[in-house]
């Protein structure tokens, strides 16, 4: 690949100052004042540019946010765009010609994906979770791995809130006779949620927002963490699992996918629940043991449950949710009082954006200065922005493995040049290097690359200028 260095000389023009009219909303007030002090920004960024001559071409898969397509597309960047998932020998045979993918759960990036990613730099994971991606294998490459583990937290608290209403007054079940053509009014084993106790295991950002959410339904909220954690309003902290689920009417998990999780509810915990009490999954599938739930359900231990994953799920819209899929399927289907949803939790209009607003970011401040700030599997090294006034400068984006003598290395190459700024930091076996060079010339830009190439550490160099 031929190489080349293209400085452009970026201008602003002024900005024209417009008086607000004193009847607009306080929300457009500030929007705009927000806008004008983005435009008079003393300092504007710089923008660089691979020295590398050649269009960064991005692969979007699964129907992501088109704010997101749209915000890679006025950086310049080549979008390929798709509403489903690849499966594994498709990424292998299209993969090879991008330079950054996103995705959310559906699709995998195994190790056998990123062997034949010659060009990836960088891997979205427009979701919460990232176990859909060989962590390991991406960050042994030099690829970061970004995902957005907040974004969709209100969205998933109220859907379990609806859960507990719609568990506890039967509603999908009357719903359903009613489709049928079925009259069945009755309130047996309908209950109001005001003064239940729930319990929450997992007291992070969804877990302490669904906590607020149900202590303004006037129910009692317990919770278990592996931390000691400040509650909110009055919920409880408990010392066990154990305890939770013997004092709570409903149980909702809150958890990662880890191989401490997996099966954390099975027969055991689920004989622990109260007689009549309901269990809401919407973390992880394989986090409840789904043949225990359905014997638990059957024999009438458990009144209800709501389930949002699965252990396995199918790859598309459409695709059938069956017994090949889970050997369990028909007789989960087949349960009274069970919600099943196909992974929505996070499926709003509202989180999309977000999710789609912050991993866009963090990808193009990766591709385009190099920050790996929020990165899942990589040293998390910023640098502030090089300025428009600053005139040539180059950064060096140096990832290598984490063995003694490599700074050394590295600083003996740059030692010819004013380093302005230099950043490193360290995560596993894995190190990553951020420095920004003044006064570099076209030629040397080459040289610099070519020789921290070779040194013994290295894994992935990329200037940007």
């Amino acid at each position: 690949m031929t190489s080349a260095i293209s400085i452009p000389q970026s201008s602003y023009p002024a900005a024209a100052v417009s008086v607000s009219p004193t009847n607009t909303s306080l929300h457009e007030r500030m929007h705009r004042k927000d806008s004008i002090t983005t435009t008079f920004s003393i300092r504007q960024p710089k923008v660089l540019h691979p020295v590398d001559n050649e269009d960064l071409r991005l692969l979007i898969l699964e129907n992501i946010s088109q704010e997101a397509v749209r915000a890679f597309q006025a950086q310049g960047f080549h979008v390929d765009h798709s509403t489903k998932a690849m499966s594994e020998d498709e990424l292998v045979e299209k993969i090879g010609s991008y330079h950054a993918i996103g995705i959310r759960s559906k699709t995998k990036i195994t190790e056998r994906v990123i062997k034949a990613a010659s060009k990836l730099l960088v891997i979205g994971c427009f979701c919460i979770g990232t176990n859909q991606v060989d962590l390991h294998t991406a960050a042994k490459v030099g690829i970061p791995v970004f995902n957005s583990p907040f974004s969709n937290s209100r969205s998933v608290a109220e859907l379990v809130i609806s859960e507990i209403i719609a568990l506890s007054r039967q509603y999908c079940e009357r719903a359903f006779e009613m489709r049928q053509g079925i009259w069945n009014k009755q309130s047996k084993g309908c209950w109001e949620v005001r003064g239940k106790t729930l319990g929450i295991v997992g007291y992070g950002h969804i877990g302490s927002q669904l906590s607020v959410l149900a202590e303004a339904f006037g129910i009692r909220v317990l919770f278990y963490d592996v931390l000691n954690i400040m509650p909110l309003g009055s919920a409880r902290q408990v010392e066990s699992l154990k305890a939770l689920l013997s004092e709570s009417d409903f149980v909702t998990l809150h958890v990662p996918e880890l191989p401490e999780t997996t099966n954390m509810i099975s027969t055991t915990e689920l004989a622990q629940m109260k007689q009549g009490a309901y269990l809401i999954n919407n973390a992880r599938g394989k986090v409840v043991d789904i043949p225990a739930l359905i014997d638990a359900l059957r024999s009438k231990h458990l009144a209800g449950a709501a389930l949002d994953v699965y252990p396995a799920e199918p790859g598309a819209n459409g695709a059938p949710f069956d017994d090949s899929l889970n050997n369990w399927s028909s007789a989960l289907r087949q349960l009274p009082n069970v919600i099943l949803t196909p992974h929505i939790g996070g499926s709003t209009e509202e989180a999309q954006r977000m999710i789609g607003e912050e991993v866009s970011l963090a990808l193009t401040r990766y591709l385009n200065f190099g920050s790996t700030l929020g990165a899942v599997n990589f040293p998390e090294v910023d640098l502030r922005a090089i300025t428009a006034e600053q005139g040539d400068h180059v950064r060096v984006c140096h990832v290598h493995k984490n063995i003694p003598g490599v700074l050394r290395q590295v600083n003996e190459v740059l030692s010819p040049y004013n380093v302005e700024k230099q950043y490193s930091d360290s995560k596993g076996d894995i190190a990553y290097l951020l420095a920004d060079i003044a006064d570099v010339s076209p030629s040397d830009v080459n040289k610099i690359r070519e020789l921290i190439n070779k040194t013994n550490a290295n894994i992935l160099t990329r200037l940007l200028a």
